[in-house]
């Protein structure tokens, strides 16, 4: 999703707090274990592309629509610097969510399918746009990723 003219459903009340209006999501970063392994996932499955790497301090930037999402090698510089992983049962995201178009409930599930990825919990939800159709998957180190289309109220 490209910042554009257009508000959000929520500019207005968000306009009165602050003295910027948010236009989707700008990165996450996720510590990780294998990040050859995470790095092959985020790309080849989820279609995100390599946009700059950092050897120097264990991070990779990838690029995800007009969003990021950073890989922090954990036995990496900054890895190392923030600590251990969740405990047992732990996360270190519960979810993100990335927009994408078009929405086609039966192509996405095939396509995550070629790749061993069983996607699960597909439905309507609620997300910046308003109600859409979305799917969850797991990443291979368990964290949970939200693929969500276009809203019926941004429909054009």
């Amino acid at each position: 999703m490209r910042a554009s003219a257009r508000s959000s459903p929520h500019e207005s009340e968000q306009a009165l707090t602050a003295p910027f209006v948010l236009r989707g999501l700008d990165h996450v970063v996720l510590r990780v274990r294998d990040a050859a392994r995470m790095e092959r996932f985020y790309c080849e499955v989820v279609g995100c592309v390599v946009a700059r790497r950092r050897t120097d301090l264990g991070l990779t930037h990838l690029g995800a629509g007009s969003a990021m999402i950073d890989l922090v090698d954990i036995d990496g510089p900054l890895g190392r610097k923030a600590g251990p992983l969740g405990g047992t049962g732990g996360q270190n995201v519960d979810h993100f969510c990335l927009r994408v178009a078009p929405f086609d409930a039966a192509a996405i599930t095939a396509h995550l399918r070629a790749h061993g990825v069983e996607p699960r919990e597909i439905g309507t939800r609620f997300g910046a746009e308003g109600d859409g159709p979305s799917l969850y998957l797991d990443d291979p180190e368990g964290n949970r990723v939200e693929l969500k289309g276009a809203s019926a109220e941004a429909a054009p």
